[in-house]
Order: C-alpha cells, then sequence, then structure tokens
C-alpha cells in the first residue's frame, strides 16, 4: 500500500475486515476487506453490480452486515442506531445531489442543527458560522443564495463542507465527475489534493480510469461482489486495472469509424440542421445522412447538450429549422419528433429516461403504445414479448421482463433506454452522454449496438464527454460558447479534438 504520513496509524482511517451481505439468494458482497489509510485519495472501482454500493452503504452506516465488520481507527464503527457517531466519522457526496434546492446554503449546511439554545434559530449567527465553515475549507459559495441555484460542482463542494461540519475527516465520493466538465473536474480534483494535505481521505468511485490515475494514491478492485485487487495505483497499468474489472484480457474495445469502410458517397441526407440558435447556442447547421454518425464535442457549457436536445424537441429554438428528410420539424414537440422518426437517449436517465418504479416492459414499450393495440392500449401479453426479445436483443441482465427498472444496475438501466429508443425503428438516433455511469463492459455494449444500427442506415448524432464514446463518428463537430468552431474527421487524435474543446493551440 501506499506510506502512511509520518505518526499515523496503520490501522487505516477505514477498514472492512471479511465484510458480506446477502439480499434474499443475491450475494452482494463476499468476503471483502479495504483499508483506507489517513490522507490518501482511494478508488473504488469494478463494473455495475460489483459490490461498490453495498461496500459504501456499509462503510456509511446504511446497511450492517451480515458477516466482518468495519472499523475506524481501529476502533469498532458504532452501532447503527448511532447515526451521529456515523457522521462524525464518514459521510458520503453521491452523483445526485443530496442537499434542499429550496433551502440556502447555510440552512443545508446546518439542516436540523440551525437551533442554538431553545427553539429559536439565531440566523445571524447561523450565517456567520456557514460562512466561517466554508472560509475554513475554501469554498467559495453565498451562503444566502438557495442551494438549488447552484452550480453541480458548488453543490459538492457544499455536501463535502457539510460533512466536515459534523467532525468526519473521510469522505466518499461517487461518481463527483460525472455531470461535470472538464473544467470544474480539475478543479475539484485541485480542492481534494488541498484537502487531503489539511488531512481529509477520500474514498473515491468513478468508471473513467483515468480519473483514478490522476487523483488516487491506492485502488481496490471488486468484481462479482469479491474483492480481486488492493494495489498503489502506480504499479497497476490500466490493462491491468481493466483485465481485473472484467475478468477478462484486452480491456475495453471501441471501433474506430476511420477503421471502417467510407460512407457512401450517395447516401441520403436524412436530418438538415440550418441556422439553429436556442438557450446556450447560437447559429448551428449540420447535415446527417443514412448510415452516418455525427459527434458534438465541448465542455458542459458550450450548447451541445442543448442542440441535441432541441433537435428531439425537447427545447424550443428561439430561430433556425430542422428537416427531415426534407420535411420540416415542429419545434419543441417530442411527439411530432417520435412520429417524424427520431428515437433519443436523453442526457440523465433517472429524471429523463426512465420511470424507476414501473417494469421493464413499460418503460422499453411506453414510446410505442399506438402501435401495439388500438387507441394506445396494448394487452399485457404484447408489451411483455416485445421486452422479452428487448432483453435478448440489447444483452440485459434481469430476472425478466416485469422486474422494476430500479433494481438494475446502471449499465442495465441505460441499455433500457437505449431499447426503447429504437424500438420505434427511428431513422435518426440522438444519443446524450449514452455511457455515462457505466462499467467498462456495458459501455463497450452499448456503443456496438450504436455501430450496429449505424450499419442498418440510420443516422445517429451523439453528444458526449467521454472520447471513446466519440471514437464511432464519421465527423466530431466541436461547440464553444454555443458556436461550432471546428470540425474533426474520422482519425482525430485525442489532443487535437481537446485542444479545440479547451480554446488552446498546440505547439
Amino acid at each position: 500500500m501506499t506510506a502512511l504520513p509520518a505518526g499515523e496509524s496503520a490501522a487505516g482511517v477505514v477498514s472492512a475486515v471479511g465484510v458480506g451481505k446477502r439480499y434474499g439468494p443475491t450475494v452482494a458482497l463476499h468476503d471483502v476487506s479495504l483499508t483506507v489509510h489517513p490522507g490518501e485519495s482511494h478508488a473504488l472501482v469494478g463494473r455495475n453490480g460489483a459490490g461498490k454500493s453495498t461496500l459504501v452503504s456499509i462503510l456509511t452506516g446504511l446497511s450492517a452486515t451480515d458477516t466482518g465488520h468495519v472499523e475506524f481507527g481501529g476502533e469498532p464503527a458504532p452501532p447503527l442506531s448511532k447515526q451521529d457517531d456515523w457522521k462524525a466519522r464518514v459521510a458520503c457526496v453521491y452523483q445526485h445531489a443530496m442537499v434542499v434546492p429550496q433551502l440556502t446554503v447555510a440552512e443545508n449546511l446546518f439542516l436540523n442543527r440551525q437551533a442554538g439554545g431553545g427553539f429559536s434559530i439565531g440566523w445571524k449567527s447561523l450565517r456567520r458560522k456557514a460562512r466561517d465553515l466554508l472560509d475554513s475549507w475554501d469554498v467559495h459559495v453565498g451562503v444566502d443564495t438557495p442551494a438549488g441555484e447552484l452550480s453541480v460542482e458548488d453543490r459538492q463542494f457544499v455536501e463535502i463542507a457539510r460533512a466536515l461540519s459534523y467532525g468526519a475527516r473521510f469522505i466518499v465520493l461517487d461518481e463527483p465527475t460525472a455531470q461535470l466538465d472538464s473544467q470544474a473536474i480539475e478543479r475539484l480534483f485541485d480542492r481534494m489534493r488541498q484537502m487531503q494535505a489539511g488531512g481529509v481521505t477520500f474514498l473515491f468511485i468513478s468508471h473513467h480510469l483515468h480519473e483514478v490515475y490522476e487523483v488516487c494514491q491506492a485502488v481496490t478492485v471488486l468484481r462479482d461482489a469479491k474483492h480481486v485487487l488492493t494495489a498503489p495505483v502506480s504499479e497497476v497499468g490500466k490493462a491491468r486495472l481493466v483485465d481485473a474489472m472484467t475478468g477478462e484480457p484486452g480491456g475495453l474495445s471501441v471501433r474506430d469509424a476511420a477503421s471502417r469502410e467510407s460512407l457512401d458517397a450517395d447516401a441520403a441526407e436524412i436530418l438538415s440542421v440550418d441556422g439553429l440558435s436556442g438557450d446556450g447556442f447560437r447559429d448551428v447547421s449540420f447535415r446527417l445522412r443514412r448510415g452516418e454518425v455525427v459527434g458534438l464535442a465541448g465542455s458542459n457549457a458550450s450548447g451541445k447538450h442543448q442542440v441535441a436536445e432541441t433537435v428531439y424537441g425537447l427545447r424550443t429554438p428561439s430561430a433556425g429549422r430542422i428537416r427531415i428528410d426534407g420535411s420540416p420539424l415542429r419545434p419543441g414537440d417530442i411527439p411530432a419528433a417520435l412520429r417524424a422518426g427520431i428515437g433519443c437517449v436523453p442526457r440523465d436517465r433517472h429524471h429523463e429516461g426512465l420511470v424507476l418504479e414501473h417494469s421493464i416492459a413499460d418503460n422499453t414499450t411506453m414510446s410505442i403504445l399506438d402501435k401495439l393495440g388500438r387507441g394506445g392500449i396494448a394487452s399485457p401479453s404484447t408489451r411483455h414479448a416485445k421486452a422479452t426479445q428487448a432483453l435478448k436483443d440489447y444483452d440485459i441482465v434481469a430476472a425478466g421482463a416485469e422486474q422494476p427498472v430500479s433494481d438494475l444496475s446502471g449499465g442495465n438501466q441505460q441499455k433500457v433506454v437505449l431499447a426503447r429508443a429504437l424500438l420505434s425503428d427511428p431513422r435518426v438516433v440522438v444519443l446524450i452522454n449514452p455511457t455515462a455511469g457505466v462499467d467498462v463492459k456495458s459501455k463497450e455494449a452499448l456503443l456496438a449496438v450504436v455501430d450496429r444500427v449505424r450499419a442498418e442506415g440510420k443516422a445517429v448524432l451523439i453528444v458526449s464527454d467521454e472520447l471513446d464514446d466519440l471514437r464511432l463518428s464519421d465527423r466530431v463537430l466541436v461547440l464553444r460558447a454555443g458556436a461550432v468552431v471546428a470540425e474533426h474527421q474520422a482519425g482525430w487524435s485525442d489532443g487535437d479534438l481537446v485542444a479545440d474543446i479547451e480554446g488552446v493551440e498546440l505547439s
């Protein structure tokens, strides 16, 4: 393991020793051990369903172990009933913010701790304490700002500061970069390093393996609910890390568009976008032909997501025109987009792509009910048959078509979203961050489906922060400050594309 700071105990900030957990017949963890040492950032990686979330719930006092135990600084963890004692030792900052958006930053920082003596709240004192706390950790947000108005980045820092205010110096970061652009990620990593120097320890969970090498000193791999590997990051190459996660050699296999036959020059144009302007972008124009994949790249503030959402009807443009096969598309109208032959995988599967409490059958068929029965009423057997076929076609790991989508791993949830988008046999497929929050093998499977539908003659518009996602593209358009600033043909280099995204010149 990595060397400990002088004077620190070898016991570690936290240790899970022989931890096991079952949910009915499902083994969620089997004899897993993990030690995180003081002042380090320790990565926890593995495929969806590997056991990471279960281990985090045990390390943060949300779940009890069936076997084994947890220690903090060599001492037994508190009973689950003593949640204040847990908060003084550990906190988790999740991908989806756990702040109350209607309350101010100060109110969120001291939620359920506002009152001083008695039942009254000293608002002046509360704001001062909040400001002192934020200043002590170099977090620059207004204490009277409603939390819902903060950026994703600032919400995360507020949550970290809240955890530190309880006395915890061990923070679990669960997919913290999933909704951040590259500049915000760098700021997060800089802040993590500063906090590490101040005595804070992190358990860092991410599917972006390059981040592990950038910010972590040690890494633990879980696979199939078991511990596979713990080692210093400096001693584990990326290929070995992927092999440990998947149990297979070879790592991620993504087909580069430059390696396949060029698009037929006579391929018909199917989507035309002319002078499109809207919230966060202006005067965007491009064409998309049958069997062609066009990527949109840029920072989260570039306008790329808004362009794609406007094409699908999630947003209404202020100017410009969209045509499908030469026919105008009614702006800001999702049903019209569906009828015109556009399918979409939206940016946020939890809030825009799925009804989590409903079954796989409900989710996969909801956009084609008008095709399955009169008046949009489809028989349960018809919906079940369609969903069962989707399970096979998209390799969705589930107990069956009636299983609630909320029970699935992130990768399998995303496959359900993709299955629904393609079940209507669209002519244009809009994919927005299609592999966000999924493991390396699920990513490979999702991108293979994209390559397959392209080969069938569908046109694909893919928007992503992941360079691997964009490698399928025949062309990549780069947006910056809401405008298209560059176009890269298949075979582009990472350096050239990133330079255009960031607006820098390579020497």
